[in-house]
Order: structure tokens, then sequence, then C-alpha cells
């Protein structure tokens, strides 16, 4: 599993015990952005006293996505077969991993969803859920996925999928990372599952979505629906023409 973190000092030696304990069997790559509240030097104890647990040091906070695909492409390099990705503020629960893990037996990509029947999350306001469920109703219809929670963070996706969506394209640093890999992954005709988790709030330290991070997310994503609709319609006029 690839966790990324930026001042998680508060949060990380928690949830990497709660991994370690839900999944015996799981390797953790911690991806640290240099935290200034020494959340790396908290990691690299963590890999010292577990043999199961890794730390890829980076030079600055360049964004979720650079995060992820920094890690990715170590998971990759060692040869690993399944790759994951989760927060490190408990809002994924490691104790769910297991019905991630069983989907993906006939998946390439399985999503964690809390839009999904059986779904839910814990201490969101209204206002909150309503901006995510609206966020990704606009990412269906634009983009023309049936995925209902494209934006969603707790993830699996097999080696051979990260191959074949060309993770050296991906220009996605911030939280519209999700939605990209998400699209690319439909795009290439793979399988994408959904499974309904619990989805909590952090309740130590501080949240990194702002109302930029939606708005660059909104934006990215409608330009590459706007795209595909363009592409579609040139298709439909090209085969008219012939």
């Amino acid at each position: 599993m690839v966790v990324p973190t930026y001042n998680e000092a508060a949060n990380l030696a928690w949830i990497v015990a709660r991994l370690r304990e839900a999944v015996p069997e799981v390797d953790v790559l911690v991806v640290d952005d240099s935290s200034p509240d020494g959340t790396g030097a908290i990691a690299d104890d963590l890999a010292a006293a577990d043999s199961r647990v890794r730390v890829l040091h980076r030079q600055g906070k360049e964004g979720l996505g650079a995060a992820y695909l920094a890690g990715f492409q170590v998971a990759l390099d060692a040869g690993y077969d399944v790759i994951g990705e989760m927060d490190a503020d408990g809002s994924h629960q490691p104790e769910q991993l297991p019905l991630l893990l069983e989907a993906l037996r006939d998946a390439d990509l399985v999503i964690g969803a809390r839009w999904v029947p059986g779904g839910t999350v814990v201490n969101w306001s209204r206002f909150r859920e309503a901006l995510s469920r609206g966020g990704n109703l606009y990412v269906r219809l634009l983009l023309g996925m049936g995925v209902h929670d494209a934006t969603a963070g707790y993830r699996l996706f097999r080696r051979t999928t990260l191959e074949k969506i060309d993770l050296a394209e991906v220009q996605s640093t911030g939280y519209v990372f999700q939605t990209d890999l998400t699209y690319r992954t439909v795009q290439a005709g793979l399988r994408v599952r959904e499974v309904p988790i619990e989805f909590v709030e952090r309740v130590r330290g501080d949240s990194k979505m702002s109302g930029q991070v939606a708005g660059e997310s909104l934006r990215r994503i409608t330009v590459w629906g706007l795209r595909e609709r363009r592409d579609q319609l040139h298709g439909r006029l090209r085969r008219r023409s012939r």
C-alpha cells in the first residue's frame, strides 16, 4: 500500500499499525513530501522496526498525484503485482482492505466507494456530502463513466492496469489524479469494481482539501469532458461521410 504523507505526525504510526494488523502480509510504502512536522522521521522509525515498511522521502510538497506516481513507480520497480493507495489520516479504514482484495479477483481496479449502495460517510456536513456527490455526478455525466465515486482514494490496482494506462503520460498532480486514473482505466477497457466502504472524516490533523483544490479538479475534468465530446462528434461525422 502506498501511503502519501504531509504533516501526518499525529496519525502515521497509528494508521500503519492498524494496516499491518488488519492485513499482516501487506507491505507499506510511506511517501513523505518533507513534512515539517517530523512525519518523515516517524516513518523512518517505523521502517527500522518493521521490514515490511519502507519510506520514500521527496524534496517538497508537489501534490497528491505526484506522490502517488512516485510511489507507484517504486512498487512497480520492486515487482509488486497488486499496488494500493490509501490516506494516512484514518479516513480509509485498514480493516476494510480485505473487502477490496476480495473484489480484485475479477477486476483490474477496485475502488472503496462512498456513493454506492452500502457506502457511508461519518462526520461530514450535508454541504460537503452534497458537494462530493454532485462532483461525482458531474464526472459521471461529463466523462460518460459508470463509476459512482471516481474521486475516491482508497484503491487497489493490478500491476497490469498501471502498465496499460501508461503512468508516464499522467500529468495530474493534485486530487484530480484520482479521477484521471479512473478515466484512463475505463478508456482502456479495463474492469472497475466499486466496493462500499465507511469513510470516516479525520479526527486529528488538518484536511488538505480546499476550495482551490476542488476548483482545479473541476476545471481539468471539464476540459477532459469537452475533449471527449468533441472526439465523439468528430467520430460520428467521419462515419457519416464515408
